[in-house]
C-alpha cells in the first residue's frame, strides 16, 4: 500500500495527466474516478488516506481512458440530472449540465399550464430520458410521454425510466404521439442541431462517443428543429409550449424557424449561465 499521503499522490498525478490530455476539468475527473474505484463519493474523498496497490492500478487504467477522452460518465456509467440519477454509457448521449436550464423551464410551464389532472408533458429525442425523468420527479402530477429513435439510446432510457410512470415508446419524432394531437401542454426537446460540417468542431468526449444520430442534423444544423416545430404544432395545445435546446451559434437561426411558420407567439431566446444563447422557447397561438 501507498503511505498516508497516497490519495493526494495520486489526485495529483492523475490530474497532471488529464490536463496534459487536455481535458477540461482535470482535477474533478481525478477525483470522480477515484472516488468510483474506491467506491464512495467525491466529497467523501477526505477520509481516504491510502489507496491500495489493486485500486491504484484499476485508478490508473481509468485515467488512462479518460486521457484519452472517453467520456467520464462511461466511466462511471453514472451521470447526474438535477435531482436524478442516470445510467449512461456507449450507445447514447451524456447529458450535459446547460440541458438543465430546459429541464427548469419545462418543469416550471408544467407547474403553470396544468389542468385538473396534472399537466400533459412530452420529450422528444429524450436519448438517456434525462429530461422527462426529471418533470417526473419534481412534477409529481404530470404524465409524462418520451420518444426516441435510436435503439440503444431507447435501452439507456427505458432502464433510467423504469418505475417512473413516464410513458416511453420507441420511434420517430416526426410522427410521434398521433394519439395526444392537441392535448398537450408542453412539449420539450433536445435534438441533434450541430452542423455536418463542423465535425473537426465537436469535443473528442461527444464526437468520437455520442451518437452521430444526437448530434448532427443536415447542413445547417436546423433539420431536427423543423421537425419539432412542425410536431409540437400538432401535439399542442392552443397556448402550449416549446422549449428546445440548440447550439450556442443558432440563437438567432433557432427561433426562426418557429416565428417564420406564423403558428407561434412569444418566441424567445434563453442563454446558459456562461452567457451563451442555448434554448428557444414558444407558444402556440390561440
Amino acid at each position: 500500500m501507498t503511505g498516508p499521503s497516497g490519495r493526494r499522490e495520486a489526485l495529483a498525478q492523475a490530474a497532471r495527466t488529464l490536463s496534459e490530455a487536455g481535458v477540461a476539468s482535470p482535477e474533478h475527473d481525478a477525483a470522480e474516478l477515484l472516488a468510483h474505484v474506491l467506491g464512495t463519493e467525491r466529497s467523501r474523498l477526505v477520509l481516504v488516506d491510502e489507496v491500495p496497490v489493486d485500486v491504484q492500478e484499476r485508478y490508473a487504467a481509468l485515467v488512462a481512458r479518460r486521457a484519452a477522452r472517453e467520456p467520464l460518465q462511461h466511466l462511471t456509467g453514472v451521470a447526474w440530472f438535477r435531482h436524478v440519477e442516470l445510467r449512461v454509457g456507449p450507445g447514447v448521449f451524456v447529458p450535459r449540465p446547460e440541458t438543465e436550464l430546459l429541464a427548469g423551464w419545462a418543469i416550471e410551464q408544467a407547474g403553470l399550464l396544468g389542468g385538473p389532472d396534472g399537466p400533459v408533458v412530452v420529450d422528444l429525442c429524450t436519448g438517456s430520458g434525462a429530461v422527462a425523468k426529471a418533470v417526473a420527479d419534481e412534477v409529481p402530477g404530470a404524465r409524462v410521454h418520451a420518444v426516441e429513435l435510436d435503439e440503444s439510446a431507447h435501452g439507456w432510457a427505458a432502464r433510467n425510466l423504469a418505475g417512473t410512470g413516464v410513458d416511453l415508446r420507441h420511434g420517430d419524432m416526426a410522427g410521434a404521439f398521433d394519439d395526444l394531437a392537441g392535448t398537450v401542454d408542453v412539449v420539450t426537446c433536445n435534438p441533434p442541431y450541430i452542423p455536418l460540417d463542423a465535425w473537426e468542431s465537436v469535443a473528442p468526449e461527444a464526437r468520437d462517443h455520442d451518437p452521430h444520430l444526437a448530434l448532427f442534423s443536415g447542413d445547417d444544423g436546423l433539420d431536427a428543429m423543423r421537425v419539432l416545430e412542425a410536431r409540437a404544432a400538432v401535439l399542442l395545445r392552443p397556448g402550449g409550449v416549446v422549449g428546445a435546446e440548440h447550439a450556442d451559434q443558432q440563437g438567432t437561426s433557432a427561433p426562426a424557424v418557429f416565428s417564420g411558420t406564423g403558428r407561434w407567439t412569444e418566441v424567445r431566446d434563453h442563454h446558459d449561465l456562461a452567457g451563451r444563447p442555448r434554448f428557444l422557447t414558444a407558444r402556440l397561438a390561440r
